[in-house]
Protein backbone atom coordinates (compact mmCIF):
# COMPACT_ATOMS: atom_id res chain seq x y z
CA UNK A 1 0.00 0.00 0.00
CA UNK A 2 0.80 3.70 -0.70
CA UNK A 3 2.52 5.05 2.42
CA UNK A 4 1.13 9.04 1.89
CA UNK A 5 3.00 10.23 5.19
CA UNK A 6 6.12 10.13 2.61
CA UNK A 7 4.53 12.40 0.40
CA UNK A 8 4.46 16.35 1.39
CA UNK A 9 1.38 19.03 0.81
CA UNK A 10 1.68 21.46 -1.60
CA UNK A 11 4.31 23.93 -0.43
CA UNK A 12 2.02 27.03 -1.66
CA UNK A 13 -1.36 28.74 -1.61
CA UNK A 14 -3.42 28.60 -4.94
CA UNK A 15 -4.66 32.14 -5.95
CA UNK A 16 -5.70 31.85 -9.26
CA UNK A 17 -7.11 29.17 -11.37
CA UNK A 18 -8.18 28.09 -15.10
CA UNK A 19 -11.13 26.12 -14.83
CA UNK A 20 -11.43 22.54 -17.41
CA UNK A 21 -13.43 19.70 -17.79
CA UNK A 22 -13.79 16.60 -19.46
CA UNK A 23 -15.69 16.21 -23.27
CA UNK A 24 -16.97 12.67 -23.91
CA UNK A 25 -14.98 9.40 -25.19
CA UNK A 26 -17.16 10.24 -28.07
CA UNK A 27 -15.82 13.34 -28.31
CA UNK A 28 -12.34 12.54 -27.45
CA UNK A 29 -12.58 9.54 -30.61
CA UNK A 30 -13.20 12.01 -32.71
CA UNK A 31 -10.47 15.10 -31.64
CA UNK A 32 -7.82 12.15 -31.10
CA UNK A 33 -8.33 10.88 -35.02
CA UNK A 34 -8.49 14.53 -36.58
CA UNK A 35 -5.39 15.08 -35.20
CA UNK A 36 -3.98 12.13 -37.10
CA UNK A 37 -3.30 10.50 -33.32
CA UNK A 38 -0.90 12.54 -32.50
CA UNK A 39 -1.12 14.15 -29.22
CA UNK A 40 1.00 17.51 -30.22
CA UNK A 41 -2.04 18.39 -32.44
CA UNK A 42 -4.62 18.44 -29.99
CA UNK A 43 -6.34 21.55 -28.70
CA UNK A 44 -5.78 21.79 -25.28
CA UNK A 45 -9.44 22.75 -24.30
CA UNK A 46 -9.88 19.36 -25.43
CA UNK A 47 -7.78 18.05 -23.20
CA UNK A 48 -8.99 17.08 -19.41
CA UNK A 49 -5.31 17.05 -17.77
CA UNK A 50 -2.34 17.82 -19.68
CA UNK A 51 0.84 16.04 -19.33
CA UNK A 52 2.13 16.62 -23.14
CA UNK A 53 5.13 18.45 -21.48
CA UNK A 54 6.59 20.64 -18.64
CA UNK A 55 8.13 22.57 -20.94
CA UNK A 56 6.60 26.28 -20.51
CA UNK A 57 3.79 24.98 -18.51
CA UNK A 58 4.55 25.93 -15.25
CA UNK A 59 2.37 28.39 -12.44
CA UNK A 60 4.07 31.80 -11.73
CA UNK A 61 4.56 32.57 -8.16
CA UNK A 62 2.82 36.08 -6.71
CA UNK A 63 6.57 37.52 -6.60
CA UNK A 64 7.07 36.30 -10.57
CA UNK A 65 3.77 37.97 -11.45
CA UNK A 66 4.56 41.32 -10.01
CA UNK A 67 8.12 40.88 -11.48
CA UNK A 68 6.06 41.11 -14.93
CA UNK A 69 5.09 44.81 -13.99
CA UNK A 70 8.72 45.90 -13.70
CA UNK A 71 9.52 44.80 -16.98
CA UNK A 72 12.17 47.29 -18.53
CA UNK A 73 10.91 47.10 -22.41
CA UNK A 74 14.17 48.80 -23.65
CA UNK A 75 15.77 47.76 -26.65
CA UNK A 76 18.70 47.56 -25.25
CA UNK A 77 20.15 47.65 -22.02
CA UNK A 78 17.40 46.37 -20.11
CA UNK A 79 17.57 46.47 -16.32
CA UNK A 80 15.86 42.85 -16.00
CA UNK A 81 19.04 41.32 -18.09
CA UNK A 82 21.18 42.73 -15.21
CA UNK A 83 18.90 40.74 -13.35
CA UNK A 84 18.90 37.58 -14.82
CA UNK A 85 22.62 38.08 -15.45
CA UNK A 86 23.49 37.98 -12.21
CA UNK A 87 21.02 35.68 -10.91
CA UNK A 88 22.71 33.00 -13.11
CA UNK A 89 26.61 33.95 -12.39
CA UNK A 90 25.48 33.82 -8.49
CA UNK A 91 24.00 29.85 -8.93
CA UNK A 92 25.69 28.65 -11.96
CA UNK A 93 29.06 30.00 -12.00
CA UNK A 94 29.65 31.16 -15.42
CA UNK A 95 31.09 34.03 -16.53
CA UNK A 96 28.98 34.59 -19.63
CA UNK A 97 25.00 34.73 -20.47
CA UNK A 98 23.82 35.06 -23.69
CA UNK A 99 19.76 35.09 -23.76
CA UNK A 100 17.62 33.64 -25.99
CA UNK A 101 13.87 32.77 -26.72
CA UNK A 102 14.26 29.25 -25.61
CA UNK A 103 16.53 26.45 -25.53
CA UNK A 104 16.57 25.48 -28.43
CA UNK A 105 17.51 28.43 -29.46
CA UNK A 106 20.65 28.54 -27.37
CA UNK A 107 21.50 24.86 -28.45
CA UNK A 108 21.05 26.55 -32.38
CA UNK A 109 23.88 29.14 -31.19
CA UNK A 110 25.86 26.38 -29.66
CA UNK A 111 26.24 24.30 -32.44
CA UNK A 112 27.08 26.75 -34.70
CA UNK A 113 30.21 28.27 -33.25
CA UNK A 114 31.82 25.17 -31.26
CA UNK A 115 31.45 22.13 -34.00
CA UNK A 116 33.08 22.10 -37.28
CA UNK A 117 31.43 19.30 -39.61
CA UNK A 118 32.79 15.89 -39.15
CA UNK A 119 33.11 16.67 -35.25
CA UNK A 120 31.64 13.87 -32.64
CA UNK A 121 29.74 15.19 -29.57
CA UNK A 122 29.08 12.79 -27.30
CA UNK A 123 26.51 12.61 -24.62
CA UNK A 124 25.02 10.82 -22.08
CA UNK A 125 21.65 10.04 -24.82
CA UNK A 126 20.66 11.92 -27.08
CA UNK A 127 18.00 15.13 -26.85
CA UNK A 128 15.83 15.67 -30.13
CA UNK A 129 16.30 18.97 -30.72
CA UNK A 130 19.96 18.78 -29.17
CA UNK A 131 20.77 15.96 -31.74
CA UNK A 132 18.89 17.82 -34.87
CA UNK A 133 21.58 21.13 -33.97
CA UNK A 134 24.09 19.37 -33.84
CA UNK A 135 23.79 17.22 -36.68
CA UNK A 136 22.47 20.60 -38.52
CA UNK A 137 25.75 21.47 -38.18
CA UNK A 138 28.02 18.70 -39.37
CA UNK A 139 28.23 17.10 -35.54
CA UNK A 140 28.39 13.59 -35.29
CA UNK A 141 26.64 12.62 -31.70
CA UNK A 142 27.42 9.25 -30.04
CA UNK A 143 26.06 8.37 -27.27
CA UNK A 144 28.08 7.67 -24.07
CA UNK A 145 25.48 7.05 -21.40
CA UNK A 146 25.66 3.92 -19.01
CA UNK A 147 24.17 0.86 -20.20
CA UNK A 148 21.76 0.60 -17.43
CA UNK A 149 20.25 3.51 -18.89
CA UNK A 150 18.47 1.56 -21.24
CA UNK A 151 17.14 -0.51 -19.08
CA UNK A 152 13.55 0.31 -18.06
CA UNK A 153 13.00 -1.94 -15.77
CA UNK A 154 16.56 -2.11 -14.20
CA UNK A 155 15.64 0.42 -10.09
CA UNK A 156 19.24 1.69 -9.73
CA UNK A 157 20.64 5.16 -9.02
CA UNK A 158 22.14 7.69 -11.15
CA UNK A 159 21.55 5.94 -14.10
CA UNK A 160 22.31 8.97 -16.34
CA UNK A 161 25.67 8.82 -15.60
CA UNK A 162 28.55 8.86 -18.30
CA UNK A 163 30.29 5.65 -19.09
CA UNK A 164 33.78 6.74 -18.57
CA UNK A 165 35.19 3.86 -20.55
CA UNK A 166 32.77 4.55 -23.93
CA UNK A 167 34.25 8.38 -23.64
CA UNK A 168 37.90 7.15 -23.32
CA UNK A 169 36.92 4.89 -26.20
CA UNK A 170 35.66 7.77 -28.54
CA UNK A 171 38.67 9.91 -27.38
CA UNK A 172 41.23 7.44 -28.32
CA UNK A 173 39.67 6.12 -31.94
CA UNK A 174 38.70 9.42 -32.98
CA UNK A 175 41.44 12.18 -31.38
CA UNK A 176 40.80 14.74 -29.07
CA UNK A 177 40.88 17.28 -31.78
CA UNK A 178 37.82 15.84 -33.31
CA UNK A 179 35.81 16.13 -30.46
CA UNK A 180 33.42 19.25 -30.51
CA UNK A 181 32.76 18.78 -26.91
CA UNK A 182 31.01 16.98 -24.65
CA UNK A 183 27.52 17.15 -24.02
CA UNK A 184 26.00 16.66 -20.43
CA UNK A 185 22.90 16.30 -19.67
CA UNK A 186 21.46 16.85 -16.22
CA UNK A 187 18.64 15.32 -15.81
CA UNK A 188 18.84 12.86 -18.57
CA UNK A 189 14.51 13.42 -20.20
CA UNK A 190 15.02 10.57 -22.60
CA UNK A 191 16.07 8.17 -20.03
CA UNK A 192 13.47 8.36 -17.74
CA UNK A 193 14.67 11.80 -16.42
CA UNK A 194 17.35 10.15 -14.46
CA UNK A 195 19.95 12.26 -12.23
CA UNK A 196 23.91 12.22 -12.76
CA UNK A 197 25.89 12.08 -9.35
CA UNK A 198 28.22 14.34 -8.48
CA UNK A 199 31.25 11.95 -8.39
CA UNK A 200 30.41 11.29 -12.27
CA UNK A 201 30.15 14.83 -13.15
CA UNK A 202 34.08 15.10 -11.19
CA UNK A 203 35.05 12.37 -12.92
CA UNK A 204 34.20 13.18 -16.52
CA UNK A 205 35.90 16.75 -16.27
CA UNK A 206 39.06 15.02 -14.74
CA UNK A 207 38.88 12.94 -17.65
CA UNK A 208 38.25 15.76 -20.14
CA UNK A 209 40.57 17.96 -18.32
CA UNK A 210 43.35 15.36 -19.84
CA UNK A 211 42.50 16.48 -23.76
CA UNK A 212 41.36 19.82 -23.27
CA UNK A 213 37.86 18.95 -23.84
CA UNK A 214 34.99 21.39 -23.14
CA UNK A 215 31.96 19.89 -21.26
CA UNK A 216 28.50 22.15 -21.83
CA UNK A 217 25.58 20.99 -19.94
CA UNK A 218 22.04 21.04 -20.84
CA UNK A 219 21.20 22.15 -17.51
CA UNK A 220 17.52 22.53 -18.26
CA UNK A 221 15.99 20.55 -15.13
CA UNK A 222 19.46 21.28 -13.21
CA UNK A 223 17.85 21.61 -9.54
CA UNK A 224 15.69 18.49 -10.02
CA UNK A 225 19.47 16.58 -10.84
CA UNK A 226 20.72 18.91 -7.62
CA UNK A 227 17.91 17.26 -5.03
CA UNK A 228 18.89 13.55 -6.36
CA UNK A 229 22.29 13.73 -5.22
CA UNK A 230 21.33 15.84 -1.95
CA UNK A 231 18.64 13.07 -1.35
CA UNK A 232 21.34 9.85 -2.76
CA UNK A 233 24.67 10.88 -2.41
CA UNK A 234 27.07 10.73 0.17
CA UNK A 235 28.16 13.79 1.42
CA UNK A 236 25.44 15.86 -0.20
CA UNK A 237 22.53 15.05 2.50
CA UNK A 238 23.50 18.73 4.67
CA UNK A 239 23.93 20.83 1.33
CA UNK A 240 21.73 23.20 0.10
CA UNK A 241 20.37 23.37 -3.19
CA UNK A 242 22.01 25.95 -4.56
CA UNK A 243 25.63 24.65 -2.96
CA UNK A 244 25.19 21.58 -5.09
CA UNK A 245 24.02 23.15 -9.06
CA UNK A 246 27.00 25.56 -7.98
CA UNK A 247 29.56 23.20 -7.77
CA UNK A 248 27.73 20.78 -10.40
CA UNK A 249 28.26 23.48 -13.01
CA UNK A 250 31.75 24.17 -11.62
CA UNK A 251 32.88 20.98 -13.82
CA UNK A 252 31.92 22.46 -16.78
CA UNK A 253 32.78 25.36 -19.72
CA UNK A 254 29.09 26.46 -20.14
CA UNK A 255 25.49 25.42 -20.50
CA UNK A 256 22.57 25.81 -22.74
CA UNK A 257 19.70 26.44 -20.49
CA UNK A 258 15.77 26.40 -21.41
CA UNK A 259 14.33 28.44 -18.98
CA UNK A 260 10.87 27.01 -19.31
CA UNK A 261 11.82 24.17 -16.83
CA UNK A 262 13.69 24.79 -13.62
CA UNK A 263 13.71 28.17 -14.09
CA UNK A 264 9.69 27.99 -13.64
CA UNK A 265 8.48 30.91 -15.93
CA UNK A 266 6.62 29.97 -19.31
CA UNK A 267 9.21 31.34 -22.25
CA UNK A 268 13.06 31.86 -22.45
CA UNK A 269 16.17 30.41 -22.06
CA UNK A 270 19.90 31.19 -22.44
CA UNK A 271 23.45 30.28 -23.26
CA UNK A 272 26.33 30.70 -20.70
CA UNK A 273 29.98 30.24 -21.37
CA UNK A 274 33.62 31.00 -19.32
CA UNK A 275 35.39 30.86 -23.05
CA UNK A 276 35.80 34.78 -23.83
CA UNK A 277 36.28 34.13 -27.82
CA UNK A 278 33.24 31.31 -27.54
CA UNK A 279 31.24 34.43 -25.82
CA UNK A 280 31.97 37.14 -28.65
CA UNK A 281 30.71 34.37 -31.53
CA UNK A 282 27.55 33.98 -29.78
CA UNK A 283 26.88 37.60 -29.32
CA UNK A 284 27.42 37.93 -33.21
CA UNK A 285 25.09 35.27 -33.36
CA UNK A 286 22.25 36.14 -31.08
CA UNK A 287 21.74 38.90 -33.16
CA UNK A 288 20.78 37.15 -36.13
CA UNK A 289 18.65 34.70 -34.44
CA UNK A 290 17.16 36.24 -31.56
CA UNK A 291 17.64 39.60 -31.04
CA UNK A 292 19.90 42.20 -28.73
CA UNK A 293 22.86 40.55 -26.57
CA UNK A 294 20.77 42.02 -23.86
CA UNK A 295 17.35 40.31 -24.60
CA UNK A 296 17.84 37.53 -27.14
CA UNK A 297 13.99 36.97 -27.45
CA UNK A 298 13.21 37.92 -24.68
CA UNK A 299 11.00 40.78 -23.31
CA UNK A 300 12.57 42.22 -20.40
CA UNK A 301 9.16 40.78 -17.85
CA UNK A 302 10.21 37.76 -19.06
CA UNK A 303 13.74 37.80 -17.95
CA UNK A 304 12.86 39.31 -14.45
CA UNK A 305 10.13 36.60 -14.33
CA UNK A 306 13.15 33.92 -14.97
CA UNK A 307 15.43 35.57 -12.47
CA UNK A 308 13.01 35.25 -9.82
CA UNK A 309 11.49 31.57 -10.89
CA UNK A 310 15.00 30.69 -11.02
CA UNK A 311 16.05 31.99 -7.21
CA UNK A 312 12.42 30.33 -5.93
CA UNK A 313 13.36 26.94 -7.31
CA UNK A 314 16.80 26.64 -4.92
CA UNK A 315 14.01 26.47 -2.12
CA UNK A 316 14.16 22.75 -1.01
CA UNK A 317 10.40 22.70 0.07
CA UNK A 318 9.25 23.18 -3.45
CA UNK A 319 11.78 20.83 -5.07
CA UNK A 320 11.19 18.76 -2.62
CA UNK A 321 7.83 18.40 -3.04
CA UNK A 322 7.92 18.77 -7.21
CA UNK A 323 9.99 15.27 -7.09
CA UNK A 324 8.06 13.69 -4.84
CA UNK A 325 4.77 13.99 -6.51
CA UNK A 326 6.08 12.83 -9.50
CA UNK A 327 7.18 9.79 -7.41
CA UNK A 328 3.50 9.80 -6.11
CA UNK A 329 2.41 8.92 -9.18
CA UNK A 330 4.97 6.42 -10.46
CA UNK A 331 4.19 4.57 -6.99
CA UNK A 332 0.49 4.18 -7.83
CA UNK A 333 1.25 2.58 -11.20
CA UNK A 334 3.72 0.42 -9.91
CA UNK A 335 1.80 -0.83 -6.79
CA UNK A 336 -0.97 -1.66 -10.06
CA UNK A 337 1.95 -3.33 -11.64
CA UNK A 338 2.11 -1.03 -14.47
CA UNK A 339 5.63 -0.83 -16.29
CA UNK A 340 7.27 2.15 -15.93
CA UNK A 341 11.00 3.36 -16.54
CA UNK A 342 12.62 2.80 -13.21
CA UNK A 343 13.47 4.57 -11.00
CA UNK A 344 10.55 7.28 -11.55
CA UNK A 345 13.04 10.30 -12.33
CA UNK A 346 12.23 14.29 -11.65
CA UNK A 347 10.32 15.42 -14.50
CA UNK A 348 7.66 12.71 -15.64
CA UNK A 349 6.51 8.59 -15.45
CA UNK A 350 7.20 6.93 -18.50
CA UNK A 351 5.29 4.16 -19.76
CA UNK A 352 6.92 1.03 -20.77
CA UNK A 353 5.40 0.49 -24.23
CA UNK A 354 7.01 -2.36 -25.14
CA UNK A 355 6.00 -4.33 -21.37
CA UNK A 356 2.73 -2.68 -21.87
CA UNK A 357 2.15 -3.62 -25.49
CA UNK A 358 3.81 -6.67 -26.38
CA UNK A 359 1.52 -7.49 -28.91
CA UNK A 360 2.88 -4.58 -30.98
CA UNK A 361 6.28 -4.35 -32.63
CA UNK A 362 8.56 -1.22 -32.67
CA UNK A 363 8.13 -0.59 -36.33
CA UNK A 364 4.06 -0.46 -35.08
CA UNK A 365 4.41 2.87 -32.84
CA UNK A 366 3.45 1.22 -29.73
CA UNK A 367 4.43 4.47 -27.77
CA UNK A 368 2.65 6.50 -30.06
CA UNK A 369 -0.67 4.36 -30.19
CA UNK A 370 -0.62 4.04 -26.51
CA UNK A 371 -0.49 7.44 -26.09
CA UNK A 372 -3.27 8.31 -28.13
CA UNK A 373 -5.51 5.48 -26.48
CA UNK A 374 -4.56 7.32 -22.69
CA UNK A 375 -5.98 10.31 -24.74
CA UNK A 376 -9.68 8.41 -25.37
CA UNK A 377 -9.35 6.33 -22.21
CA UNK A 378 -9.28 9.36 -19.69
CA UNK A 379 -8.71 12.77 -21.35
CA UNK A 380 -5.49 12.75 -20.07
CA UNK A 381 -2.32 14.08 -23.36
CA UNK A 382 0.91 12.55 -23.24
CA UNK A 383 3.78 12.31 -25.53
CA UNK A 384 5.86 9.63 -27.34
CA UNK A 385 9.09 8.96 -26.74
CA UNK A 386 10.27 6.25 -28.94
CA UNK A 387 11.27 5.35 -32.14
CA UNK A 388 9.19 8.11 -33.43
CA UNK A 389 10.70 11.30 -31.57
CA UNK A 390 13.92 9.43 -32.56
CA UNK A 391 13.55 9.91 -36.04
CA UNK A 392 15.97 8.95 -38.79
CA UNK A 393 19.45 8.80 -39.47
CA UNK A 394 20.53 11.95 -41.57
CA UNK A 395 23.18 9.44 -43.81
CA UNK A 396 20.74 6.54 -44.27
CA UNK A 397 17.48 7.60 -44.28
CA UNK A 398 17.06 4.38 -41.76
CA UNK A 399 14.67 5.14 -38.50
CA UNK A 400 17.06 5.38 -35.17
CA UNK A 401 15.88 2.61 -33.30
CA UNK A 402 15.92 3.36 -29.30
CA UNK A 403 15.86 0.52 -27.00
CA UNK A 404 13.34 2.27 -24.76
CA UNK A 405 9.91 2.79 -26.20
CA UNK A 406 8.07 4.96 -23.71
CA UNK A 407 4.95 7.02 -23.05
CA UNK A 408 5.92 10.45 -21.24
CA UNK A 409 3.70 11.79 -18.71
CA UNK A 410 5.02 14.83 -17.69
CA UNK A 411 4.24 16.98 -14.28
CA UNK A 412 4.02 20.53 -15.25
CA UNK A 413 5.22 22.54 -12.06
CA UNK A 414 2.72 23.53 -9.64
CA UNK A 415 -0.05 23.05 -11.67
CA UNK A 416 -1.87 19.70 -10.18
CA UNK A 417 -2.46 18.14 -7.27
CA UNK A 418 -1.90 14.78 -5.61
CA UNK A 419 -5.80 13.91 -6.79
CA UNK A 420 -4.73 14.44 -10.47
CA UNK A 421 -2.22 12.54 -10.00
CA UNK A 422 -5.01 9.77 -8.47
CA UNK A 423 -7.35 10.27 -11.88
CA UNK A 424 -4.20 9.57 -14.38
CA UNK A 425 -2.93 7.00 -12.41
CA UNK A 426 -6.41 5.12 -12.28
CA UNK A 427 -6.91 5.79 -16.49
CA UNK A 428 -3.72 4.16 -16.75
CA UNK A 429 -4.99 1.16 -15.09
CA UNK A 430 -7.96 0.80 -16.90
CA UNK A 431 -6.46 1.42 -20.13
CA UNK A 432 -3.89 -1.71 -18.75
CA UNK A 433 -6.56 -4.21 -18.36
CA UNK A 434 -7.62 -4.02 -22.07
CA UNK A 435 -4.59 -2.92 -23.56
CA UNK A 436 -4.41 -6.31 -25.98
CA UNK A 437 -7.16 -4.06 -27.88
CA UNK A 438 -4.24 -1.21 -28.31
CA UNK A 439 -3.71 -1.15 -32.46
CA UNK A 440 -0.22 -0.34 -34.40
CA UNK A 441 0.13 2.75 -36.36
CA UNK A 442 1.86 3.57 -39.59
CA UNK A 443 2.78 7.20 -41.03
CA UNK A 444 -0.09 9.20 -43.09
CA UNK A 445 2.44 12.60 -42.98
CA UNK A 446 5.91 12.01 -41.59
CA UNK A 447 7.94 15.49 -41.97
CA UNK A 448 11.55 15.60 -42.78
CA UNK A 449 12.61 17.37 -39.89
CA UNK A 450 11.79 16.75 -35.49
CA UNK A 451 9.17 14.67 -37.41
CA UNK A 452 7.26 13.96 -33.61
CA UNK A 453 5.78 17.54 -33.63
CA UNK A 454 3.46 17.38 -36.51
CA UNK A 455 3.32 13.90 -37.78
CA UNK A 456 0.01 12.34 -38.48
CA UNK A 457 -0.69 8.63 -38.42
CA UNK A 458 -3.15 6.37 -39.48
CA UNK A 459 -4.34 2.49 -37.85
CA UNK A 460 -2.59 -0.05 -40.00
Amino acid sequence: MIDYSKYPAEPFRIKSVEPVHMINRAQREQVIKEAGYNTFLINSEDVYIDLLTDSGTNAMSDRQWGGLMVGDEAYAGSRNFHHLEDTVREYFGFKHLVPTHQGRGAENILSQIAIKPGQYVPGNMYFTTTRYHQERNGGIFVDVIRDEAHDASLSIPFKGDIDLNKLQKLIDEKGAENIAYLCLAVTVNLAGGQPVSMANMRAVRELTNKYGIKIFFDATRCVENAYFIKEQEEGYADKSIAEIVHEMFSYGDGCTMSGKKDCLVNIGGFLCMNDEELFMKAKEMVVVYEGMPSYGGMAGRDMEAMAIGLKESMQYEYIQHRILQVRYLGDLLLEAGIPIIEPVGGHAVFLDARRFCPHLTQDQFPAQSLAANLYVECGVRSMERGIVSAGRDPHTGENHRPKLETVRLTIPRRVYTYKHMDVVAEGVKKLYKHRETIRGLRFAYEPKQLRFFTARFEFI
